[in-house]
């Protein structure tokens, strides 16, 4: 059976008498259909093709995908305060003697001390993409204060591997070029200590300390770290001078877009950092250089600040709490 529209868009046309009698053909022919209707099935096919083909990617995309896009990569901003100490700096023979009386006691040693908070997802981000946030930033703070190569002040490319690309540039002319103006310190990325005047004593590094995640927009997690990380220290050269403590607290913020997360690298947007003991007249843009066990803070004030510089940052130094000290 053949309904209506069939019947008519078949066109059906008699032959003639005379057509009949010449050939032995059918009493009707079928014309060709009409060419507007041949465009109109093209037209209908390619717009099935292109909703089955919307279908498919909108089935097939992650569902966050749809969120705006990132900010622009924004420079680190640091800010390293010196603590001087108020009298010589307390030693002793072995630095487990020293922890034992410090308070880092507690403390646990190397990268368990950068212990890892549960992943949840946000309202745009899911639980793997999280914890790839956080696993990312424990990577980082593990590689530019745990890692004795960089710690010594011999390799930075175990952190600047992780270093985001758009980011690079400002890394490496803070070694290259080393400034005091909040945005160029070396100090400001890793700890490093100067190799010609220290060296680690034990490398078991005590660190407390934790890390936090928030959905900063659609397209952007930020990951806060605050943790201090505690060294024992003799002078380079000697095997049997005594051992001191050298307290160094990193507040660090990261910040992680969709291709960061995919590349497994960091945008470090602030670093605030507090270390002692040091003397406040000593440079801590390229290194950190601690007082020793015996040694007392050298006079002197840190660096003038011009306050009509508005670019440049205050030159900061704070005093070490006789309690942040091991007790002889």
């Amino acid at each position: 059976m053949f309904d209506e529209s069939f019947v008519r868009a078949a066109r059906l046309q008699e032959y003639s008498a005379e057509e009949r009698m010449a050939d032995h053909a059918p009493a009707v022919r079928r014309r060709p259909l009409h060419r507007g209707l041949v465009r109109q099935a093209m037209i209908l096919v390619l717009l099935i093709a292109v909703a089955f083909g919307t279908a498919v990617y909108m089935g097939v995309r992650h569902p966050y995908d749809s969120a705006e896009a990132p900010r622009p990569v924004e420079p680190l901003r640091m800010t390293v305060i010196p603590l001087a100490p108020q009298g010589k700096v307390p030693g002793g023979t072995d630095a487990e003697t020293l922890y034992a009386h410090s308070p880092a006691a507690r403390f646990d040693i190397g990268a368990e001390g950068v212990p890892l908070p549960a992943a949840r997802g946000t309202a745009h981000f899911s639980d793997s993409q999280v914890m790839t946030a956080l696993t990312t930033a424990k990577d980082y703070i593990v590689r530019s204060a745990l890692y004795p190569e960089v710690l010594t002040g011999h390799e930075i490319s175990p952190a600047r591997a992780l270093v985001d690309s758009d980011q690079l540039a400002q890394f490496d002319q803070s070694f290259d070029r080393p400034a005091a103006d909040g945005r160029h310190a070396p100090t400001g990325w890793v700890v490093r200590l100067d190799p010609a005047r220290d060296r680690l004593a034990d490398d078991r590094i005590r660190v407390q300390g934790e890390l936090r995640f928030i959905e900063a927009d659609p397209a952007t997690l930020e990951v806060s770290a605050d943790h201090t990380f505690v060294y024992a220290l003799r002078p380079t050269g000697t095997a049997s001078a005594p051992v001191s403590l050298f307290t160094v607290r990193r507040a660090l913020t990261f910040r992680f877009t969709r291709d960061d997360l995919r590349t497994r690298q960091v945008q470090l947007t602030t670093a605030y950092v507090e270390a002692g003991p040091l003397s406040c007249a000593e440079d801590s843009t390229s290194y950190l250089r601690p007082l020793l066990a015996g040694q007392a803070p050298h006079p002197g004030a840190p660096a003038g600040t011009d306050p009509y510089q508005t670019d440049s940052p205050a030159s900061l130094c704070g005093t070490l709490a006789t309690g942040a000290g091991p007790r002889a």
